[in-house]
């Protein structure tokens, strides 16, 4: 009698934060602060904007002082680039939500143009939900460096989250945030680093989905991804997409060995 044999699905690796060497090494974004600031007369020359609105929303416990480089930037690049209005990510209840609600519409009714999203670490979770809740106000939204996985373990600040906002944030106790591995319903590319470490780069890469998604990996670190030229380049390249346009990224041919092709094994 002839046995059957079925071959197991290969495992998925469990979550876990970033090798401790990693976060160790986080310092070097000071390198790449450099970096951009060599770099800035460069970047100028980057595609420019057709001048619509750019939301930019901060990391956890960080402020609009983060991303002020970025947002200068994009500025020079042509671009309504606009810090949030919610003071230092540490709490994620209601009352944010509704503030960057506010904010998105503000921006959206004053151009009569959709607006996108850029988020940095945690600002990116909220910039993909956002995007859930208004698809019809938002263009296009950019993480960097997110921890989209609904698995926590992915970043080594989970117990620093936790502490400020408990086991559940507000959102999620409303029934929201519940999903965070589903990209919103508008172009979302994720930017991402194998040494970032805050958030294990696997908790960084979206999953195929319907909608047009990619994720772009990048030599960097997770504290510099706000001024790493490589992101920049990127950044600039998924904004000048025409609204209605969309395209995965491809860096150009001179520039490639500024983004790596590992896989996402």
């Amino acid at each position: 009698m002839a046995a059957s044999a079925t071959l197991a699905a290969p495992l998925k690796p469990a979550a876990q934060p970033p090798h401790r060497f990693w976060t160790l090494a986080e310092g070097r974004a000071m390198f790449e602060l450099g970096a951009f600031l060599v770099s800035r007369p460069l970047l100028g020359s980057l595609p420019k904007g057709d001048g619509h609105a750019v939301q930019v929303l901060p990391g956890f416990m960080a402020t609009n002082t983060s991303t002020v480089p970025m947002r200068r930037l994009l500025k020079d690049l042509g671009y309504d680039a606009h810090g949030w209005d919610s003071g230092r990510n540490v709490k994620v209840d209601n009352a944010l939500i509704r503030r960057l609600e506010a904010q998105l519409e503000r921006l959206n009714d004053a151009s009569g143009r959709k607006v996108s999203l850029v988020g940095w670490s945690l600002g990116g979770v909220l910039a993909r939900e956002l995007a859930k809740l208004h698809p019809e106000r938002v263009r296009l939204v950019v993480s960097l460096g997110s921890p989209i996985s609904d698995d926590r373990n992915h970043t080594s600040a989970a117990r620093l989250f936790e502490l400020l906002n408990g086991k559940e944030p507000e959102p999620m106790r409303g029934g929201r945030f519940r999903a965070l591995g589903e990209a919103p319903p508008v172009p979302t590319t994720s930017i991402f680093t194998k040494t970032d470490g805050i958030v294990h780069w696997r908790g960084s890469v979206q999953k195929p989905a319907a909608t047009r998604t990619e994720n772009i990996e990048v030599y960097a670190s997770h504290c510099g991804l706000g001024v790493n030229p490589s992101v920049m380049l990127a950044l600039a390249d998924r904004l000048a997409q025409p609204e209605g346009s969309w395209a995965p990224f491809e860096a150009p041919l001179a520039l490639r060995w500024m983004f790596p092709k590992t896989g996402l094994d």
